[in-house]
């Protein structure tokens, strides 16, 4: 691992991730707070001498920046155009999912020394979803039962159309959830298709 100046570091004009505001706004905090953070992965710049190019870390690099940082923790990988593409492509999205069962217990030790509302500024669910966590730990489910109740925690879901499905699926999406003005468009969408999910499974039954 390396510390490297931060002004010698551009980030990969390819990267395709983005994170939400409220989620950047909580890395912050995190280095800030800790000083602690996973080091940046990147390469020797393809036709700038003496820079590096990001290939995994852009809002870390971004949040360090914000922070008034002047060196950073990297790790060098030598790899080549076609692998940094292939990298930016897939280190983003190898993630698993959490155990509930885990999570609960984590939670139970975070909650013992913070409120939701101070864990809420930390962790990626929101406020709502932590406090449905922390029910379900206090209730003391066994894990199997627990499964049954996880709807406190967002699951991400992938997937990727072409411009005519995309007009298809946002009309579907807008008629699927009449009235629910009071929700998020994330929340409004997750639950448009989740109605469309069911009636479609009722049909075929």
């Amino acid at each position: 691992m390396k510390s490297i100046a931060i002004q010698n570091l551009l980030p990969h004009p390819g990267n395709p991730n983005r994170m939400s505001k409220s989620n950047f706004a909580k890395l912050v905090r995190h280095i800030e707070r800790t000083g602690r953070y996973e080091p940046l992965i990147i390469r020797p710049h393809p036709k700038k001498d003496k820079c590096f190019q990001i290939i995994n870390g852009h809002h870390r690099f971004e949040a360090l920046k914000q922070l008034g940082q002047e060196k950073c923790d990297c790790v060098v990988w030598d790899v080549d155009d076609n692998e940094a593409a292939l990298l930016l492509a897939t280190l983003n999205r190898l993630c698993g999912t959490d155990v509930l069962d885990k999570k609960l217990a984590l939670l139970k030790k975070l909650s013992a020394k913070r409120n939701v509302e101070e864990l809420s500024k930390l962790l990626p669910q929101t406020k709502k979803q932590i406090a449905r966590l922390i029910e379900l730990q206090k209730t003391k489910l066994k894990p199997e039962l627990a499964e049954d109740n996880n709807q406190a925690i967002a699951y991400p879901m992938v997937f990727f159309l072409n411009a005519e499905q995309k007009g298809i699926v946002e009309a579907a999406l807008s008629k699927a959830t009449p009235g629910e003005t009071k929700l998020t468009k994330a929340a409004r969408n997750a639950k448009a298709i989740t109605n469309i999910a069911q009636f479609y499974e009722r049909s075929h039954e």
